[in-house]
């Protein structure tokens, strides 16, 4: 049900887009066409954001999904509808600043809706599967307190106290168990409904003191407001 929700906000985005681009003179079809080529970009800057943790770094992926825009769509009129006739670009979508507005309501509209997909359908009732020692567990990801990272496994530890080993890695894990986890070192991804900080260098997760790096001190401090 998640998954056809996020469904429905881009083929919802993509129609509303296409709605823009025919107004200025595009044919439905090649409309439709320029709208999906959006949507990864808009993707990347969404996801890739977060993690470009120096203001440059954020300025720099900015320009480049706003190249990576306008030469898509300087060869879909060159490569793609030159064959058939030749269209001038209108000046509008190849404007830094159109094409920059779109991205952001694209990018920031789908993250507003993932949280509120996120409250409709809670962390408690989502399940995820994995194989440990050659057999397939499934857990709800309110059962898992931590995950710890050991190497060349990991082993993912439920409130009850069990522990599971498993050769994916944390970061994979960390896409996996989404924003309910939060990563406090290189080598622990804890849930944040059962950790609070009891230390600038630890937190504690269902009774368990985990050590918080220097590299993830500032984002642990959304634990204060839990």
């Amino acid at each position: 049900m998640r998954v056809l929700v996020k469904i429905a906000y881009w083929l919802a985005a993509v129609a509303v887009l296409s709605a823009i681009l025919v107004s200025l003179d595009y044919s439905l079809g090649e409309a439709v066409l320029m709208g999906l080529f959006f949507c990864p970009c808009a993707l990347a800057l969404e996801y890739l954001m977060p993690k470009a943790r120096k203001p440059m770094d954020k300025v720099f992926l900015s320009l480049a999904m706003l190249v990576a825009i306008m030469l898509i769509i300087l060869c879909l009129h060159h490569f793609v509808w030159g064959r058939i006739f030749w269209r001038r670009v209108p000046p509008m979508v190849i404007n830094p600043a159109f094409l920059g507005l779109i991205l952001m309501a694209l990018s920031l509209g789908d993250y507003a809706w993932s949280k509120w997909v996120d409250k409709r359908f809670k962390a408690k009732d989502r399940t995820v599967t994995f194989f440990s020692d050659r057999k397939s567990v499934t857990l709800r990801l309110s059962d898992i307190s931590y995950v710890e990272s050991n190497d060349t496994e990991v082993r993912i530890v439920t409130t009850s106290g069990e522990s599971f080993r498993n050769k994916t890695g944390i970061s994979q894990w960390e896409n996996l168990l989404g924003d309910g986890f939060l990563r406090i070192h290189r080598s622990y991804l804890v849930n944040t409904s059962y950790a609070s900080i009891s230390s600038p260098d630890l937190v504690t997760v269902a009774g368990t003191e985990l050590p918080v790096s220097r590299k993830y001190k500032e984002s642990v401090k959304v634990l204060d407001a839990n």
